[in-house]
């Protein structure tokens, strides 16, 4: 497998994947549709195990790194504008496709059989704020709630800081769990092209196009709306406001973004992400290690602007209730403020719920939804590792932490383990 390069390979697992789901759904072979599903769900389960230490020692982390960036204040609100910029223009963009769409209208679904999705509480603005701080420490961890587990994180980076000398051994011990988790993940995202081929294959086989034919329009918008955000709206801003070369920027991101597409969970690709942002991209390292992290568990193009946008119109027409300018404008207000709520997990169920809750629309068109959420969520997860990695480009260039040379040359290979970053001992003081 040497011999190929894990763009390849990724590539190779994606076809295979492909080959073998339609020999399993024409030829009904239970044995194969078992056997990829169970692939596809060994992967996704070895991915969801590191997220938890993951997320929270790589917050702590890149909050205890910015005290080594010069300017860290001005870098972090930058950076955070942005965030806000790219998820306003994706909010817009699935707006103007739902206006002009209508995936709602003509659709014959029957709506009795949906039910509301039981979220724990999280379908209110009230309920998602007070469960970011966990009531126990522990259950952030073994219910897996990211976004709890991503605000223990910022509060220990933060003491962490606070405290000063005394922190030290506590952060060394964080960077050192960091690189060994991620050492641990990078063996799992080898597997890729074999979890590829069962991820895809188990799509193919369970669901082939039959699902899509009622649902084709809003299929349709998820997919374009993906689309214009990639191909059009990032590169404008990596040509105009970057001034680098938009089509270099895909050359060098592609295997992250195929990873992302298929394990379809932002964290999953992190460790991946950050490697190909900082070694293929020639972003700083100190400042990657504070955007990448902060960005896969709260920058969602496309889980938390474009399909919430398109499935509020959705469900809106599908019910039949009619939705104003007022309407609009607070599918993009909770677009950018609530998308964090996604979690960067696989699926934007919550963030979904948010939205229809704060329009006020019924919860029972969540349940139409998810027989193809796995569908669409494959290129929302590849438009947010996109804009994860977009916005360090955007910010490193105007602050001079953009090393055009690497972005420039021939993409590094990513076969290997990927180098830690370790600390230099100092020079012995002369006598």
């Amino acid at each position: 497998m040497k011999r190929f390069s894990f763009s390849l390979q990724l590539l190779l697992g994606l076809v295979l994947g492909l080959i073998l789901g339609f020999i399993a759904r024409i030829g009904d072979v239970t044995w194969l549709t078992t056997t990829l599903t169970e692939i596809g769900r060994i992967f996704v389960q070895l991915l969801k195990l590191a997220v938890p230490p993951l997320v929270f020692t790589a917050i702590i982390v890149s909050v205890a790194n910015l005290r080594n960036v010069v300017g860290a204040a001005r870098l972090a609100s930058k950076t955070l504008l942005w965030f806000l910029i790219t998820s306003l223009i994706a909010v817009g963009i699935g707006i103007g496709l739902g206006l002009i769409l209508n995936p709602g209208l003509g659709v014959t679904i029957s709506t009795q059989g949906a039910k509301p999705v039981d979220l724990d509480g999280a379908g209110t603005w009230v309920d998602f704020l007070t469960g970011i701080i966990p009531t126990n420490v522990v259950t952030a961890f073994t219910e897996l709630n990211v976004l709890q587990i991503v605000f223990l994180g910022v509060v220990t980076g933060a003491a962490a800081l606070a405290l000063g000398e005394k922190a030290e051994p506590f952060l060394n011990f964080s960077r050192s769990l960091l690189d060994l988790v991620q050492k641990a993940l990078w063996w799992v995202i080898r597997l890729a092209p074999i979890g590829t081929a069962g991820l895809i294959g188990k799509s193919v086989a369970s669901y082939g196009w039959d699902l899509l034919a009622p649902l084709g329009k809003l299929t349709a918008g998820v997919y374009i709306g993906c689309l214009l955000v990639l191909l059009l709206s990032y590169p404008a801003l990596l040509a105009l406001v970057g001034k680098v070369n938009p089509i270099t920027f895909y050359r060098n991101t592609w295997p992250a973004l195929e990873l992302a597409f298929v394990s379809r969970s932002s964290v999953g690709t992190m460790p991946l992400t950050q490697r190909v942002t900082v070694e293929r991209l020639g972003v700083d390292r100190d400042y990657a290690s504070f955007a990448v992290p902060f960005g896969a568990t709260t920058k969602m193009d496309g889980c938390a602007a474009i399909y919430p946008a398109l499935a509020a119109i959705f469900v809106a027409q599908i019910f039949n209730v009619p939705l104003g300018v007022g309407d609009y404008l607070l599918i993009a207000f909770v677009s950018v403020i609530g998308s964090a709520a996604t979690a960067g997990l696989t699926g934007a169920i919550v963030m979904l719920t948010l939205t229809l809750s704060t329009l006020g629309l019924p919860l029972e068109g969540v349940g139409l939804l998810l027989a193809i959420d796995p569908i669409l969520d494959m290129i929302r997860t590849a438009t947010n590792v996109a804009g994860q990695m977009v916005v360090p480009v955007l910010v490193g260039r105007s602050e001079g932490r953009l090393d055009t040379a690497v972005f420039n040359a021939p993409p590094q290979p990513l076969d290997e383990t990927p180098p830690t970053k370790t600390a230099e001992t100092p020079a012995p003081a002369p006598a």
